[in-house]
């Protein structure tokens, strides 16, 4: 490798900009640039590719949509009644509260598509409910808190799913219901591993609900139980397009919460702003994105990676746990909009050249970025919680490795096994 090419220089340009803590979105447009310059070309081929590529993707509005229907439905009195919606139905079993941790991140996917808003929402009320009185130690309830919030974005509605609809052009209609199956899946190996804790550990069990309170406790959470029937139904009958279905979730999120849950305008407010900034930040990561994709394919690197991997004579297989091994390394650093963005379009040419289907694929990438988030030395999910929680990292590691050996325990299942991704799909019309 040249070290003072133009393609070098960009990329040393994007690294040494990020060390001094200017954001990625912003580094890659630098570094993008001087690229360019290097290379004699014109310099406004970076604004005419980050417009070109903004203004022609009606997808992108989903992203912000998707984000203001989330903080809506991450008010207090919303997750309260979800919280005891989910004890009500798994309180009882052993390990009760840890096993309703799980299961509302289960729930509360269908309003977050981000692990990072589950773990600062939900996350945050289920540490402090875990570790009162000292029912659990405070780094158990870190760990699950942080494991259990990467199963909200495999599963509909998904932010890192769209943006990998916007590299890849497939339907996100077909890739949200093909993170369906996974994002269950992880689910019930955290909860199995508890079970099997709970029983060593001597966890305590929660009262059980009396029946008679199962009506009034669900008929509480219903209205916020419904968004995801509302979302899917729209999309997946055809009424809407995946942009319009996002327009509704946010609409829909907003009349209940002001009309059933009592939403006051300062907690509107206060969603519109948290939206707004969470908005930006991703948009300006793609941004970025798509400027320095200009770049990649200048120097056409999808194609000379597809020609040197397909040389090696890679099984599909082989392949995938290649894929695998590279996205759960760089999850571990990297932050997740980021692999999207820049290597997966890399990865994709290649994997679609060996039949891999691209559903699958990026199911097994989302999933692959997710675990990333609570991989160790740098996974953010990790450095959020002990914040949250006031512990050490080592306190955390301690109680998260087991849970990282189902989790990847899991994504071998669905790497080996494609039917897992694309059995629901296909019963709604694909025919990958």
């Amino acid at each position: 490798m040249n070290f003072t090419s133009p393609f070098s220089l960009a990329l040393g340009a994007i690294l040494a900009l990020s060390l001094l803590g200017v954001p990625i979105g912003h580094a890659m447009i630098g570094g993008s640039v001087l690229y360019l310059y290097l290379k004699g070309m014109d310099m406004g081929a970076a604004a005419e590719q980050l417009l070109n590529g903004t203004y022609s993707s009606f997808l992108l509005l989903a992203i912000p949509l998707f984000i203001l229907a989330a903080s809506i439905m991450s008010s207090g009195s919303i997750l309260d009644r979800l919280t005891r919606f989910c004890n009500a139905i798994v309180g009882r079993f052993p390990g009760g509260l840890a096993q309703v941790n799980v299961l509302q991140s289960i729930v509360f996917a269908s309003m977050s598509g981000s692990a990072l808003a589950d773990a600062a929402g939900s996350g945050k009320m289920m540490q402090a409910m875990m570790t009162r009185d000292g029912k659990y130690t405070r780094g158990f309830a870190a760990a699950l808190s942080a494991v259990s919030s990467v199963i909200g974005p495999v599963l509909p509605p998904s932010i890192p799913l769209v943006l990998y609809a916007l590299v890849s052009g497939t339907s996100i209609g077909y890739l949200f219901v093909a993170g369906v199956i996974p994002g269950l899946l992880l689910g019930a190996v955290q909860m199995a591993l508890i079970y099997v804790l709970a029983r060593r550990r001597n966890f305590p069990v929660e009262a059980p609900v009396p029946l008679r309170e199962m009506p009034r406790i669900t008929r509480e959470a219903f209205p916020a139980l419904m968004l995801p029937v509302v979302l899917l139904g729209c999309l997946y009958s055809g009424i809407t397009t995946p942009t319009e279905a996002a327009g509704l979730a946010a609409a829909y999120a907003l009349l209940i919460s002001a009309a059933l849950y009592g939403m006051r305008w300062g907690e509107v407010y206060e969603a519109l702003i948290s939206s707004a900034r969470t908005s930006i930040s991703i948009g300006m990561l793609i941004a970025g994105a798509l400027v320095f994709n200009y770049v990649i394919t200048s120097e056409n690197i999808p194609a000379t990676l597809s020609a040197m991997l397909q040389g090696t004579q890679l099984s599909p297989l082989a392949f995938l746990l290649l894929v695998n091994l590279i996205l759960l390394v760089l999850g571990a650093f990297l932050e997740g909009s980021t692999i999207i963005l820049i290597i997966l379009p890399v990865l994709l040419p290649t994997a679609v050249s060996l039949g891999i289907d691209p559903v699958h694929f990026g199911v097994v990438a989302v999933l692959n970025i997710m675990i990333g988030l609570v991989t160790p030395p740098y996974g953010l999910l990790l450095f959020m919680m002990t914040r949250i929680a006031d512990i050490s990292m080592a306190e955390l590691l301690r109680d998260v490795f087991p849970f990282l050996g189902v989790m990847l325990a899991a994504l071998a299942l669905v790497t080996l096994w494609p039917d897992l991704v694309l059995f629901l799909p296909r019963l709604i019309g694909y025919t990958g």
